[in-house]
């Protein structure tokens, strides 16, 4: 009878979603022969344990019962759900010391209720029962034992949770749901022990502290153990000794891409002189087969010093090297070993994780995709998408290949698994994904949007996001938000930054009104039939009465404003419309209706202006005054000097005075666009 092992991890079953991953996997090998699953909790579940308060134990029931009701349909939801009613009622009743062993009961009674379903004969083996803590030849007896009197396809085990020799239930350490998948593995003989988790393998370093880190294909028992050992989180150190006692291969693969890269450890030996680089607490382990690792131990300090690190100490401990550097220039130490060592190329993967699936998402990931080759060559950077999403679901692949199945929280899955210096790009109209921006900041992840809505939000959430940049040193650039890929905010800027005294700016940023304004005539087409057109074109909100109400350029002048220095809020706007207050009220429809109504007094207003060979623009000035800066935004009447006199269509145009220049700054060109706007994030990505 031969057995495959497969372990998954809290990431690979965190949600209903992901089980059905899990299902597809376990499915496909049990056409093969036998099975058992080994599975961990869900992720956080062991951590809202720990805690035991009431709180975090009523967040666990709520996710298990989305799980449950996800996965689950009619009389067989209800019957789950009464198991784990009553597991979380025994959980509650249970010694403290207990109630972090439930987390892999919960999951693995619905992962055998779920193949249950599917017609398999499963079996749930009570790892409590079975696995003795410090005593595997017991363990061992007792699972063979455990699967010869309970013949069944799959047969399903909590993963984590053990006995100790007195029959008292503990566990095996966190990461301890491996080393139970290798006991399992080791007792039965099995043919493949496959850990599945939420990472392409084992790398050749951390990717979240070396973004150009790849997956090794083969390594060995002893160079595996030695990655653990020193920090390589993705395999448990004790997992390795059970396997190669028994000479059975580990496997370590991605649940989420299942047929993509993964290690192989076995037996054989290593195919190169250096295996990787792991780290724990300014400790760097560069992990070596054969000769000694003193052949290495120039070349090492050789990569430091160009960096500008002096490390405390670099000693070879066997065909390894071991080298303690300081905390703080720890990752900085990790990728220039990295690059010396495991990189062919002085090449900087630039890892981006895209919000947005709008129009110009898509051109700006046509436009990364055509420019690589030669971005790479100019810039030594490759930008690599491995993060997508929409409105509702999002992919994340660090190889490369993100597709939209996954449900969930995007930034969430972001700060899991995004390594340090890879770039969030904002390209929706969300209103609170700021929110989210201190989080990725924090992290080490930087940030490019073209979301003006982020950044016309209060002063105080606009001046944290910028702290939180700087203290994290990461990027956050934003220059797509006013004028598409006009250079209106870094002009600003630039002369706040000099200390030069702002003046005065006028911004003709409402591409929408600009455009009607400048294509309505006086008896020609009426103001409500142009705006319908707009509308139906995309270029105005969902609701065009925003635009009227000046909502999009008091956004632009926020921003513009704050780049100069002006703590400017929504209060400090003196904004007219264009049209009066009360043609607001009420549906989109009756808006309309009242806008054709109000035909009279706009085209009388456009005649009067022509008349005096003025034109007619909307316009959000910031002029200083003896008492600080005043600010409103409304139809101004522009006469032929003026730069913005000669707009067409949806050009932009800003004009800037300054104390320390005699004549204005104008900026002036297209506003609108999705390739101008993706052409504005690509550069804000590269410099």
């Amino acid at each position: 009878m031969s057995f495959c092992v497969l372990k998954f991890g809290g990431s690979s079953v965190a949600s209903a979603t992901n089980m059905s991953r899990v299902l597809d996997i376990v499915e496909k090998e049990a056409a093969r022969g036998k099975v058992v699953l080994v599975s961990s909790a869900i992720s956080g579940c062991t951590d809202a344990l720990l805690k035991a308060d009431e709180a975090s134990i009523r967040e666990m029931e709520r996710r298990h019962g989305d799980i449950v009701k996800r996965l689950f349909t009619g009389l067989q939801r209800e019957l789950v759900q009464e198991r784990v009613d009553l597991l979380f009622g025994l959980l509650r009743q249970a010694p403290e010391a207990e109630k972090v062993t439930f987390g892999e009961i919960l999951s693995t009674t619905i992962l055998e209720a779920k193949l249950g379903e599917e017609g398999y004969r499963t079996v749930w083996l009570d790892s409590r029962e079975l696995v003795v803590r410090d005593n595997e030849p017991e363990t061992y007896r007792r699972i063979r034992e455990a699967i010869q009197t309970t013949p069944a396809d799959l047969y399903i085990a909590p993963g984590f949770i053990c006995q100790d020799g007195k029959g008292r239930i503990c566990t095996l350490g966190r990461g301890g749901s491996d080393y139970s998948a290798a006991l399992f593995a080791a007792a039965l003989q099995a043919h493949s022990l496959q850990i599945w988790t939420d990472v392409p393998g084992i790398m050749t370093a951390n990717p979240k502290q070396v973004s150009a880190a790849r997956t090794i294909p083969r390594m060995s028992y002893q160079s595996a153990l030695d990655m653990a050992s020193h920090g390589a989180k993705v395999l448990y150190a004790p997992t390795v000794a059970p396997a190669m006692n028994a000479g059975i291969d580990i496997e370590i693969r991605n649940s989420f891409a299942p047929e993509g890269k993964f290690t192989v450890i076995g037996a054989e030996k290593d195919p190169s002189r250096w295996i990787g680089v792991a780290s724990e607490k300014g400790h760097i382990r560069l992990v070596g087969v054969e000769l000694s690792g003193q052949d290495g131990q120039a070349e090492a300090e050789h990569a430091l010093q160009e960096v500008g690190i002096q490390a405390l100490s670099i000693r070879p401990d066997g065909p390894s090297l071991d080298i303690l550097v300081k905390e703080a220039v720890l990752e900085t130490a990790l990728r220039a070993l990295h690059r010396a060592f495991f990189q062919e190329l002085p090449i900087r993967e630039v890892n981006l994780f895209i919000a947005g699936n709008g129009v110009v998402a898509k051109a700006l990931t046509e436009m990364i995709e055509q420019s690589a080759p030669s971005v790479k060559e100019r810039t030594g950077k490759s930008l690599r998408i491995v993060g997508r999403a929409d409105s509702r679901h999002f992919g994340i692949d660090l190889g490369g290949a993100p597709k939209l199945e996954q449900e969930g929280d995007y930034i969430e899955a972001i700060l899991q698994q995004a390594p340090k210096g890879s770039l969030f790009i904002d390209a929706t109209n969300s209103e609170t994904l700021y929110e989210r921006y201190a989080s990725l900041l924090e992290a080490g992840i930087g940030i490019v949007s073209s979301n003006r809505r982020s950044f016309a939000v209060p002063y105080p959430a606009y001046a944290a996001m910028h702290a939180a940049a700087r203290e994290n040193g990461v990027i956050l650039r934003y220059g797509t938000t006013v004028g598409a890929a006009l250079p209106m905010l870094e002009s600003i800027a630039r002369g706040a930054n000099s200390c030069d005294e702002l003046l005065s700016v006028e911004a003709v940023v409402s591409c929408t009104l600009n455009q009607i304004l400048g294509g309505y005539q006086p008896g020609g087409e009426s103001f409500a039939s142009l705006l319908r057109k707009a509308q139906r074109a995309g270029l105005t909100e969902a609701d065009p009465r925003l635009d009227l109400g000046g909502r999009d350029a008091l956004r632009k002048l926020l921003i513009l404003s704050r780049e100069a220095g002006v703590q400017l809020e929504e209060q400090d706007v003196e904004i007219t419309p264009i049209v009066p207050a009360e043609l607001f009220q009420g549906t989109v429809e009756e808006f309309y209706k009242g806008l054709e109504a109000y035909e009279g007094a706009l085209s009388q207003a456009a005649r009067a202006s022509e008349l005096q060979g003025f034109r007619r623009r909307f316009v959000a000035s910031l002029e200083k005054t003896a008492d600080g800066y005043k600010a409103c935004i409304g139809i101004r009447n522009v006469p032929p000097v003026h730069p913005a006199y000669h707009l067409r269509g949806t050009e932009n145009a800003i004009i800037v005075r300054s104390a320390f220049h005699p004549y204005p700054l104008v900026i002036q060109g297209p506003g609108e666009g999705a390739r101008e706007a993706a052409s504005s994030i690509l550069n804000d990505i590269l410099r």
